[in-house]
């Protein structure tokens, strides 16, 4: 039976970046390169209902139960005990295109001292992942790493929860006295960019109820996360030779700075936390004539995540009113919604997923999410599934790296949450 630590180091390899800009889907035809290693890796371990879905890149895989007692009817003590068969779980396969996700070098640090570690250089510049950056680090002392070499991100997020549902479900099929319910495995492309669920066939995953493998640190439950939207604002200017400029030239560039100084500054993502929501300014783009501003908006709380979709309304109508209507326009999307309204029936998860941890020694640490996951939009999809940690840190970037005695630790947690049904 191979590691969960070895089946991450193989796929963290593949890469799978996902791509913003695409018009596709999946938005970069590379993510089916590890999907179809992963079909061909759940069919030799022996599971006989792997479906995939090669237009858009889904993998779905069932392990039929082998008890007579099928139904999940979650912890006893809890208030709500639906009557359903087996659970699920669901990883996605794509990485951030913030960072390169090409020709991953992934270095394990074993016994960890807790002192800084020299990742390796590019470009004349050294990157050292450091816990007087990142404290939590003096959290592993002891403990066996797996980092970056500085050149690209790691892609924790999230092959750690794939190689942690393969080893799961390597670990059943290799002990078939053990006895569980019904299991769904999902393996999903493009969450990096919004799209996890677009194509989902809630039908063919054909859980009722489920857990996505994508959280932080060791111990993260959480069952709470953004709402969220985009907005892109287009504002339209007027050229002029600047020497016979005057009360002519419109400059849509300034305009950009004017209508950002319209928004919260305190409402940034640099100066929140918790459940404070912002604005995040993603992208701007400006010349004289024409200028676009993108926005993420986000916040936990369903009036005031209403609210800076007004604000943003509002700023665009202040720029109209002073310069002419039509000067500035704006689209506001929104992406995905807080799945704490779809889990208030279903609370046995998150009660289920804290005594699994608590049996195993692991400390929950429920939080709110501050972004989000295929399980929120899932959730909305009439399939509540709260989020489980992978053992993670630091996505998105070159400073990624995830614990390998954690990865250990959830793959138990995935074994004892599948066999809670029994």
């Amino acid at each position: 039976m191979e590691s969960v630590t070895e089946k991450f180091l193989r796929y963290v390899k593949v890469d799978t970046q996902s791509d913003e800009l695409s018009e596709t889907f999946p938005s970069t035809k590379k993510q089916f390169n590890l999907a179809g290693m992963l079909v061909e890796e759940l069919k030799n371990m022996g599971v006989s209902d792997v479906y995939f879905d090669e237009k858009y890149c889904y993998v779905y895989a069932k392990i039929p139960a082998n008890t007579e007692k099928t139904n999940y009817t979650g912890n006893a003590d809890s208030t709500c005990v639906p009557e359903t068969t087996g659970i699920g779980f669901i990883s996605h396969m794509d990485t951030s295109p913030e960072v390169s996700g090409e020709g991953v070098n992934p270095k394990i640090v074993k016994n960890y001292d807790g002192k800084d570690i020299f990742l390796g250089e590019e470009n004349d510049r050294k990157y050292v992942l450091s816990p007087a950056v990142f404290p939590e680090l003096k959290d592993y002392i002891g403990k066996d790493l797996v980092t970056t070499d500085g050149k690209t991100l790691l892609g924790a997020d999230d092959k750690a929860g794939v190689a942690e549902i393969m080893a799961m479900a390597e670990y059943f099929l290799d002990n078939p006295q053990i006895k569980h319910p019904d299991i769904y495995i999902a393996f999903t492309p493009d969450e990096e960019v919004g799209g996890g669920m677009d194509h989902f066939d809630v039908k063919r995953f054909g859980a009722k109820y489920a857990y996505t493998v994508d959280g932080g640190g060791i111990g993260e439950l959480e069952y709470e996360n953004f709402n969220a939207a985009s907005a892109v604002i287009e504002l339209t200017g007027q050229s002029v030779h600047p020497g016979e400029a005057k009360d002519k030239m419109v400059n849509a560039s300034r305009l950009a700075i004017e209508f950002d100084a319209q928004i919260p500054e305190n409402e940034r993502p640099e100066y929140t936390s918790g459940y404070e929501g912002f604005y995040h300014l993603t992208d701007m783009q400006g010349s004289v004539e024409h200028a676009v501003l993108k926005y993420i908006l986000r916040d936990h709380d369903r009036d005031l995540f209403e609210k800076k979709k007004d604000i943003i309304k509002k700023a665009a109508e202040s720029i109209n009113m002073e310069y002419g209507e039509g000067t500035a326009s704006y689209v506001i999307k929104d992406q995905y919604y807080n799945m704490k309204e779809k889990l208030e029936d279903a609370m046995f998860l998150i009660e289920d997923a804290k005594n699994a941890m608590e049996e195993l020694g692991i400390v929950p640490k429920i939080n709110p999410i501050r972004g989000g996951t295929d399980g929120a939009r899932l959730s909305y999809m009439g399939v509540p599934c709260p989020n489980i940690c992978t053992g993670g840190h630091n996505y998105h970037g070159r400073y990624e790296y995830c614990c390998i005695q954690s990865m250990e630790k959830i793959t138990e947690l995935l074994i004892k949450l599948a066999k809670r049904g029994e």
